[in-house]
């Protein structure tokens, strides 16, 4: 196991940010936290990184002790913070090889690693120019290539697109995927989107406490009792409208496309009883629910920024 919490909690004051959080996590696995601001995604990544002493409960990360040996533990591990902290005035080479030089790299292996890193990361042709001519997104880049410059095992990524525009945002999902089951990422955000995109499995946190745990599809799929099957048609009278609205509960129209809702639909048996009323069907099929969808029956609330 790449990660493993054991009732890791986190106090402040009276307020506790994080309650009893336990998440095992694979080798090789990229995990996301999916929560609004002040769930607990932040704290915790603080807490496994040991930036943040837990105020009861461990973790162990490859197999060390968070509280007994952080030094082992910063040594297979990468961190890219939500707020990117680059030295503005040197270049992404320089930054890189900065970086590597206190992770005790030789000087030469830390000049291959950085060269190729900048080029994964799409900011070879950038390489020699000062990061304050960067945009939000080419920052972005440069601060996870500097999580990965140690070759770690695992890579924390905390909101790595917090701000960006969709774009930049999209394009940064590319860069993250690549390096799938390579290394083990633990990513928090609170882009659905993001989530659903990039993650094996996720957590919902809410409140500091696990909310829901799975894949996309698992938490879709158990969270959402309501089903939604799409038909388009043609040939679609008045009477067989009057026809599909009198046996379905939930109908709705637009053109020659049926939207069916219900808690208990049989595809085949809806799919043939509007065939029977003597309309064509052209397709037909079910719609996934959102993760949003999920995301609001686990909590009740609104997924904020």
């Amino acid at each position: 196991m790449a990660i493993q919490s054991l009732n890791l909690s986190r106090s402040f004051g009276s307020v506790m940010a994080v309650d009893n959080l336990n998440l095992d996590i694979s080798r090789g696995e990229l995990f996301a936290l999916l929560g609004p601001n002040g769930s607990g995604k932040s704290t915790t990544i603080n807490m496994l990184c040991c930036l943040l002493k837990p105020t009861r409960g461990t973790a162990r990360i490859m197999g060390f002790d968070i509280n007994r040996q952080p030094g082992s533990v910063k040594a297979v591990t990468g961190v890219s913070p939500q707020e990117t902290t680059l030295s503005e005035h040197l270049s992404p080479l320089e930054n890189l090889e900065l970086m590597a030089s206190l992770s005790n790299i030789s000087r030469t292996r830390a000049r291959q690693w950085s060269a190729g890193l900048v080029e994964i990361m799409g900011l070879g042709d950038r390489a020699n120019d000062q990061v304050r001519k960067f945009s939000g997104g080419m920052k972005r880049r440069l601060s996870i290539a500097m999580a990965l410059i140690s070759d770690p095992a695992i890579v924390f990524l905390d909101e790595p697109t917090l701000g960006l525009d969709p774009q930049a945002r999209r394009a940064l999902w590319e860069y993250i995927a690549s390096f799938k089951g390579d290394k083990t990422i633990l990513l928090t955000t609170h882009y659905m989107e993001e989530a659903d995109f990039l993650a094996d499995r996720i957590g919902i946190i809410d409140a500091g406490k696990i909310a829901a745990l799975g894949t996309s599809l698992d938490l879709k799929t158990q969270a959402v009792d309501t089903h939604t099957i799409v038909v388009n048609a043609w040939n679609l009278t008045m009477r067989a409208l009057d026809s599909v609205r009198a046996k379905f509960e939930n109908v709705k129209i637009n053109g020659g496309c049926l939207s069916i809702t219900g808690r208990q639909l049989d595809f085949k048996e809806t799919v043939d009883y509007i065939h029977s009323t003597g309309a064509v069907i052209r397709s037909a099929y079910f719609k996934e629910p959102s993760l949003e969808e999920a995301y609001l029956k686990i909590t009740g609330k609104e997924l904020r920024g």
